[in-house]
């Protein structure tokens, strides 16, 4: 699998977790089942921000490669505020196979990033 990381805008820049330390810290944090419906970024902009990759029929083809590849065994990781760290493709994948809710687990608090202000070009892949 390649190397991921989750961004999220800040005041203080771009704010980066490792998902590989973000699955690690997770592991004695509970599951749960998640409705599809609840899971806010099937309705957001997520992969193709304005100055990002643009969503060429190429880019939506290697993202829906991701997509089918996604092992839904594991369960997706939600930060503290309900929303999606780690699990985007899965959740893509549970979606296109008609179901209704996800396995989840979720930080009562979210973890330190690894990186703030720093560009994703710039991190070790």
């Amino acid at each position: 699998m390649r190397k991921q990381y989750h961004p999220m805008p800040s005041e203080d820049g771009l704010r980066v977790w490792d998902v590989d330390r973000l699955v690690e810290l997770s592991q004695g944090l509970p599951s749960r089942r998640i409705p599809l419906h609840e899971i806010r970024e099937l309705d957001e902009v997520r992969w193709f921000e304005p100055e990002g990759e643009r969503p060429t029929c190429r880019a939506v083809l290697e993202h829906m490669r991701l997509v089918l590849a996604a092992d839904t065994s594991f369960p997706v990781l939600l930060g503290s505020d309900g929303r999606v760290m780690d699990g985007m493709h899965r959740i893509l994948k549970l979606a296109l196979e008609g179901r209704a809710e996800i396995e989840a687990k979720q930080f009562a608090v979210d973890p330190e990033p690894d990186y703030i202000g720093v560009s994703l070009d710039d991190l070790p892949y």
